[in-house]
């Protein structure tokens, strides 16, 4: 594969320059947008005007108690992921069942379905429309092999896990590495290669396969989503089972701040170091997926390493 000119109108490379190139501006731009995010949500989650959770209406009839057998989820995705690592995987086990202690009916993504996704490249088409686009990307220079260990050779740190929130779902949350934990090379570039700067050069190397690219994430975000709600029950109340208990959201929310709080005490970089299971390094596993098919929750097919 040639190398990676960054097209002018690359989404990513914009923040990179805004934030001058510098690992901490970067992560603080990662930590800025879930922290206003998370606040936002909370303020509009606790208001006595507050409707009730977005129930997913499409996972409502694949899983749960309103279940139709045989249904299929109409949106077809091509997308590129990165699956967390083992310690990660734990860590999004012991958040899930701390939520599910005070809301059982949440919705939880199994484990073999975690992943955070590096780079979208179409959602909501149809098989054909996905088929197009895998024999196009088959059938040019750049192949998913080249992709997929990219990430191999361009390591990346993702650090400081939290849970981010709204109204219909959940969703742990890292941000780049700006030097914590290691020694600073004597350049000074420690982690000056970040995760944003992964998505930036994935996003040129899939245009270089002539795919179009009509990603929906270009957010200073890693999330990994480990739930959603498919039913009200637990938050509602009265005779008629449609008044939403303020109190239990309250609960509810008021349970992620206390999670929050101990993921930053227990896995945040202190002097001591990068606490095990507070450090995700991208790809070092297996690299990135390129995956096909009905994906929103975990299902779909890997696209062969060519």
């Amino acid at each position: 594969m040639s190398a990676i000119k960054i097209s002018e109108d690359n989404p990513f490379q914009k923040l990179i320059a805004e934030a001058n190139h510098d690992p901490a501006q970067l992560q603080s731009r990662y930590e800025s947008h879930r922290e206003t995010r998370n606040e936002q949500q909370r303020t509009a989650i606790l208001r006595p005007e507050f409707a009730g959770w977005k129930l997913d209406e499409i996972l409502m009839r694949l899983d749960g108690p309103r279940k139709e057998e045989g249904y299929l989820d109409p949106r077809n995705c091509l997308v590129i992921w990165a699956r967390p690592s083992p310690a990660i995987r734990d860590l999004i086990a012991f958040v899930q069942g701390e939520l599910k202690s005070v809301a059982p009916s949440l919705w939880t993504m199994p484990d073999d379905c975690l992943h955070t996704t590096v780079l979208e490249v179409a959602h909501s088409l149809t098989e054909g429309e996905i088929e197009n686009l895998v024999q196009t990307l088959q059938s040019s220079e750049v192949s998913t092999r080249q992709i997929s260990e990219y990430a191999v050779a361009h390591q990346t740190r993702l650090l400081k896990p939290l849970i981010s929130f709204d109204s219909a779902a959940l969703a742990l949350t890292l941000v780049p590495a700006a030097g914590e934990g290691v020694e600073a090379s004597p350049s000074g570039d420690s982690d000056s290669y970040s995760y944003h700067h992964l998505r930036r050069d994935i996003f040129d190397i899939t245009r270089q396969a002539n795919l179009p690219v009509a990603s929906r994430y270009i957010v200073p975000s890693a999330h990994i989503t480990i739930g959603r709600f498919i039913t009200d029950d637990g938050f509602v109340k009265g005779d008629d089972g449609r008044q939403v208990d303020s109190a239990a959201v309250k609960r509810f929310v008021d349970k992620i701040g206390e999670v929050n709080d101990n993921l930053k005490r227990k896995y945040w970089p202190s002097e001591g170091g990068i606490p095990d299971g507070g450090e995700w390094i991208v790809g070092q596993e297996m690299g990135l997926v390129v995956r096909r098919g009905r994906l929103w929750y975990g299902g779909g097919e890997d696209v062969p390493l060519g």
